[in-house]
């Protein structure tokens, strides 16, 4: 335990902003969708009629998990929280602690501080420790913003108690995927292939007759908690169970390894370079292909996934308030178009991420001296710089463009047209530039405000519901470039706003680009 608090105590001061957004995301969220719900179903028959509609369709149980009780007003309001939003506080944990394991062995700032009094185990135990006072964190406010939001005291204590049960079987499965490979990257690749093997799980066991299934998946342990009615508190100990083994696995795993190496050895290379690789854009996007082919798989399944629900909306949503909160997202049109626009500005939002990934990736790449490596080269600073750019913004457009035909294809029994969705998930693309064009000039200041790009995404999208939810000039949700698209198909499309963010969008890179050239590397 030599060294265990005050590495924690580090990494709280590191990834303190990491936290605090994370973290205020998570709970805003709740609030909204436990202060909604009430007045969007203001009658007991409501509330059952949009839970038996919930139930009744595979590809919301899929995608939110079944509503055990559709009596229990709770279980309605937090349906997407149970399972959906815990995944991205499952995310949290495992991010954590790879930061403060896996990345600081590949960095070899583990190596130093393996030369000071520090035993072999304290950075994990350390990274352990500090995911799990995190998932206790967001567990607690979760669960006062549910009270806040007019939900049970006992229900939201026990959703809290759900999510904090995720939270560490998060921060077990990333303890044993840093020990896996010695690489950062596919560390994080197989805890993400990890949680998503979970989901899949509780998915196909919540649709078919192989209910079983949900029991292999924590996941599906958080439905059959019934927080919000008859809890059965012993299902809590089998996340505690799962975590406890996680760690066991985890801190066996690392007493067998050497620091720097994993469980897998690394093959080497080859000897000579590809002369594919002969220019910064073939590298860069080399770099890139593999998470940008996760990512096209990802976004072709969650297009096609949120389609299914499209043709069967009609009978989900009876309440005039709901179908009045889903004109203000996409657009004062038909149901189906509103619902499309409505989807496709969420979907909008998370490509935003992997454009900033990208350009958060140009910034570790040059703070860890490779990028310095690449400009000793035949290669000029403004050419590596448009590289990530390139891959940046166009890999965002194409993952727009898969978004919008797995939808397409997904929604073929509605009456919205092919073209029509396809077209809706284009038009969002202007808007995903501006805020890659944000995380661009934060690059561009310095390595490391190249992370800056994430507090951008956050903002722009909590900044809307935020500014309705406590009622703020109209001006302040058109902060965000999301805002501004045009709520297609349920709207005609307004070609001004799409030239407007695109000239932005391009303002930007070039702002980006002319402060990059100026600046010194490193």
């Amino acid at each position: 335990m030599s060294g265990v608090l005050g590495l924690t105590r580090f990494s709280v001061r590191r990834s303190r902003l990491l936290v605090l957004v994370w973290t205020a995301v998570l709970v805003v969220i709740c609030y909204a969708s436990a202060a909604a719900t009430a007045s969007l179903y203001a009658t007991t028959a409501d509330q059952v009629d949009a839970a038996r509609s919930l139930n009744g369709s595979p590809a919301l149980v899929a995608l939110y998990g079944p509503i055990l009780d559709e009596h229990s007003l709770g279980e309605l309001a937090m349906t997407k929280m149970t399972v959906t939003y815990a995944v991205f506080l499952m995310a949290l944990a495992v991010t954590l602690v790879r930061r403060h394991t896996r990345v600081e062995e590949e960095s070899g700032r583990a190596e130093l501080l393996g030369g000071l009094a520090v035993d072999q185990g304290a950075p994990l135990l350390s990274a352990v420790l500090l995911g799990s006072l995190v998932a206790a964190l967001v567990a607690v406010l979760a669960a006062v913003a549910d009270i806040a939001g007019g939900l049970p005291v006992a229900g939201s204590l026990w959703f809290g108690a759900s999510w904090l049960g995720l939270g560490l079987v998060g921060v077990g499965i990333g303890a044993v995927c840093a020990q896996i490979s010695a690489s950062a990257r596919t560390a994080g690749s197989i805890a993400a292939g990890s949680i998503a093997v979970l989901f899949v799980l509780r998915a196909v066991g919540d649709t078919t007759s192989a209910g079983w299934l949900s029991w292999l998946s924590p996941l599906g342990w958080s439905t059959r908690l019934r927080a919000w009615s008859d809890p059965r508190g012993w299902v809590l100990l089998l996340d505690v169970a799962l975590a406890a083994v996680l760690l066991g696995i985890a801190l066996g795993l690392r007493q067998r390894r050497d620091l720097g190496s994993g469980l897998v050895p690394e093959r080497p290379g080859p000897a000579t370079g590809s002369p594919r690789l002969a220019d910064a854009f073939a590298l860069d996007l080399r770099i890139h292909a593999t998470s940008l082919a996760v990512w096209t798989l990802a976004c072709a399944v969650m297009g096609a996934l949120l389609a299914a629900i499209v043709p069967d909306i009609g009978s989900m949503l009876d309440s005039a308030d709901a179908r009045d909160l889903f004109e203000r997202l996409g657009g004062a049109g038909a149901l189906q178009e509103t619902l499309v626009a409505a989807f496709v500005s969420v979907g909008a939002v998370i490509v935003s991420c992997f454009a900033v990934g990208v350009v958060s990736h140009g910034g570790a790449e040059e703070h860890d001296g490779r990028t310095e490596e690449v400009l000793a080269t035949a290669t000029e600073r403004s050419t590596a710089f448009l590289a990530v750019c390139l891959v940046a913004l166009g890999g965002a457009a194409w993952l727009m463009l898969v978004t919008g035909l797995a939808m397409a294809i997904g929604a073929s029994g509605s009456q919205v047209s092919f073209g029509g969705i396809v077209g809706a998930a284009l038009v969002q693309v202007p808007a995903v530039w501006v805020v890659a064009g944000l995380a661009l000039v934060g690059l561009a200041q310095g390595s490391r405000y190249a992370v800056a790009g994430w507090g951008f995404v956050v903002a722009s999208f909590v900044v809307g519901p935020v500014a309705e939810l406590l009622g703020l000039p109209g001006w302040v949700a058109g902060l965000s470039p999301y805002s501004h698209v045009s709520k297609v198909p349920a709207e005609a499309l307004s070609a001004t706003p799409e030239v407007v963010l695109t000239v932005l969008a391009a303002f930007l890179v070039a702002t980006a680009w002319w402060r990059y050239r100026e600046r010194d590397i490193g």
